[in-house]
């Protein structure tokens, strides 16, 4: 959900004005339109429409000085506030924020009832990093507004909509959430804010999730919801690919073939020498993805490969985006790229294959491959699901993650890696190991712990856990901490179910090497379901200690179970959610039962597939070669899309969240039904490519 934009510039036209001619230059336009400002010739109209040809013309900076003219010589003008308002803008898109907040200060002292600056004013104000004063000029059109018109509700719509952006961003989840609601209840129509909205809820784990919102009934919701918390929310694969599919359609507003795609390029026709790779993310910083994919990027072998590192995140000087810049070949920084000049930029270095690190997450750039700027798109590691898009040939997987039979809930061709998971080898974990004590946790009580985001519980696995402590006896359950107001959330939450409060531990938050630091105090990691953890396993795994995990059908539903087979430990693999309770408590009951698994695990860092990187470059590096083989030899997947936009229809229906309580036969046979309805209603195979 980005910053709102709002812009009269142009708006204010005379009619019968003159074109102005295509081939004269911008410094010549900008002279003589001066002479006629200061001549007293040019009217507010004229004013916005010369400033209009500057800008079509790419000389943007030339209307700076015409607005600051015109507005001194029409002091006593009517509408001056608008002047001064596409002013301010003008300052503002040259990156003047100091001065465009003065102007559009001035603007609403000119004229408090024009709520266009005052949001405006509030978006700047938050790029100086004012978000209190931000937040006190949106409040001032939420709450003054005066009778309820069209404009003026939307103008308290987007209002509501940036002070719950700022919120959420300052961890306000609480105060965020119930601005956005207020939100979507003046404007059902928003689906940045039902994704918003839900998420807030995931990260507050209030239960049931989805409730109705004003006229927006659950399903209503449920179909705006975005890919990851979708993932969070149901391990229904056939709904969360067609909701993938939806959300790039709309969210993102891709085509199969956009209008502003590059031209088609012919793999064929490429340079000699090693294959030319982009890797395109927003995480070469401290994040969970960054901190896998650096060994990756030291390891490739420059005699097969040329790496480019295209980042697109929010400026970092850490260790971790230092050494990523450090080992590739060529580094790029797309951060304030246009989408259209960072696809330019990527095609000029003729790339072979492009690598979508982000997929459908915070600050990635999916319009830039939706521009076909590379022959080979490909989808690996940021996102844990397909992306169903119309331009990303390729997902990278493993066996466990999307066996054979999986196949048809993706869109992209499947290529396998022994492990689909990156982990580096050389991650620094810190010296000084805390006690038990030191961190609130018991000496002598079992310790089960799932250091996950928030948003990654849900009442069924709260419950599961639950079941879990109050069976065995002394044991806590250690948890990464949300805000006060979520952690003693789930306390009560607890508490209704019948175990302590203070047997639910918090960990605060810490940086990666004191955070592994503190792992080896937990006796046994209990995964999530239905999105289960990634890194977060693999760096339990790292410490050594087991990861009990639930094993479902979609993508985030398996990884886990992908990184526990590869360490070696394939046991503790469960298959049903009562399974997962009954080991879980049985490792409790005899924590002596699982020292043999935590040697195996120590004895067999070094030599696990999970952690063989070399291996894992190796064999990624031999998937390129057979992707750029295909290309050249003009063959290239074709994402299986057709029925999509029906299934997500179909799916928006179903309680989604007891997906996970149906057999594999059940569930495939709830949407083969729906095929046959649907095929009979709309054509022959009009599903056919979803089973």
């Amino acid at each position: 959900m980005t910053s709102t934009h709002i812009s009269l510039a142009g708006t204010i036209m005379a009619a019968g004005q003159s074109e102005t001619q295509a081939d004269i230059q911008g410094n010549e336009l900008h002279e003589r339109e001066l002479a006629r400002i200061r001549a007293g010739q040019l009217d507010l109209a004229g004013l916005i429409h010369a400033t209009d040809a500057l800008k079509q013309g790419g000389r943007p900076e030339l209307t700076i000085e015409l607005y600051k003219t015109w507005i001194a010589l029409n002091p006593d003008h009517p509408l001056l506030y608008a002047a001064m308002f596409n002013y301010g803008m003008a300052l503002s898109d040259q990156k003047d924020v100091t001065g465009a907040v003065n102007v559009l200060r001035d603007t609403v002292r000119l004229n408090p009832d024009f709520y266009a600056a005052r949001i405006n004013l509030g978006s700047a104000l938050e790029r100086l990093g004012q978000v209190g004063a931000a937040v006190t000029a949106w409040n001032g059109v939420a709450t003054g507004l005066p009778a309820l018109t069209g404009e003026n509700l939307n103008f308290k719509t987007i209002a509501l909509k940036q002070i719950g952006r700022v919120l959420e961003t300052s961890n306000s989840d609480a105060l965020a959430e119930d601005t956005l609601r207020q939100s979507l209840e003046l404007n059902p129509h928003q689906p940045d804010v039902v994704q918003h909205w839900i998420a807030l809820r995931q990260r507050q784990c209030k239960w049931p999730l989805i409730t109705d919102v004003g006229t927006m009934k659950r399903a209503d919701l449920v179909a705006g919801i975005s890919p990851l918390s979708a993932a969070c929310y149901t391990d229904d694969p056939v709904f969360l690919l067609s909701n993938s599919h939806r959300y790039c359609r709309t969210s993102i507003g891709l085509t199969p073939e956009p209008a502003d795609a590059l031209p088609p390029l012919d793999p064929r026709n490429r340079r000699p020498g090693p294959l030319r790779i982009g890797y395109v993310s927003s995480d070469f910083r401290e994040h969970a993805v960054g901190f896998s994919m650096t060994e990756v990027m030291e390891k490739h072998d420059r005699t097969v490969c040329e790496i480019f590192g295209y980042y697109c995140g929010v400026p970092a000087a850490d260790a971790t985006h230092q050494r990523t810049k450090a080992a590739v070949d060529h580094w790029h920084d797309l951060t304030g790229v246009s989408d259209a000049d960072a696809a330019r930029l990527i095609r000029a270095h003729e790339i072979d294959i492009l690598i979508d690190l982000n997929g459908y997450t915070k600050d990635a750039r999916t319009r830039v491959f939706g521009m076909r700027p590379a022959p080979v798109s490909v989808n690996w590691f940021g996102f844990p699901g397909s992306m169903a898009s119309p331009f990303h040939h390729y997902l990278i997987a493993d066996d466990t993650i999307l066996p054979r039979e999986l196949e048809y809930t993706v869109s992209e061709s499947v290529l396998r890696l022994p492990c689909y998971q990156p982990n580096d080898r050389r991650r620094t974990v810190a010296t000084e190991r805390p006690t038990r004590t030191q961190l609130g946790l018991p000496e002598n009580g079992f310790v089960f712990c799932s250091l996950n985001g928030m948003q990654k519980i849900t009442e069924r696995v709260f419950s599961r856990w639950m079941s879990v402590l109050a069976q065995v006896p002394d044991s806590v359950l250690w948890l990464l901490t949300g805000t006060d107001e979520t952690n003693e959330r789930l306390r009560q939450a607890a508490t209704a179910r019948g175990v302590a409060a203070e047997r639910l531990v918090f960990a605060d938050k810490r940086a990666n090497p004191h955070h592994l630091a503190r792992y080896p105090l937990a006796d046994l990691f209990l995964d999530t379901f239905p999105y289960g953890s990634h890194t977060t396993a693999a760096d339990a795994l790292w410490m050594g200690v087991p990861v009990l995990t639930l094993m479902g059908r979609s993508f985030a539903a398996r990884v886990c179970a992908s990184l526990v087979r590869a360490a070696g430990i394939e046991e503790m693999i469960c298959t049903s959610g009562d399974d997962y309770v009954a080991r879980a408590v049985a490792y409790g009951r005899d924590p002596a039962s699982l020292r043999p698994t935590r040697e195996r695990l120590i004895a067999g860092r070094d030599t696990c597939q999970l952690f063989d990187t070399p291996l894992l470059v190796r064999r990624l590096e031999g998937l390129y070669g057979q992707m750029a083989q295909a290309a050249a030899n003009d063959v290239l997947p074709v994402p299986r899309l057709r029925g999509l936009d029906l299934a997500h229809t179909y799916g928006t229906s179903l309680d989604l969240t007891e997906s996970e309580t149906l057999t594999d036969e059940a569930y495939r046979a709830q949407y083969a039904r729906h095929q046959r309805e649907t095929n009979a209603l709309y054509g022959e195979d009009a599903l056919a490519a979803m089973l």
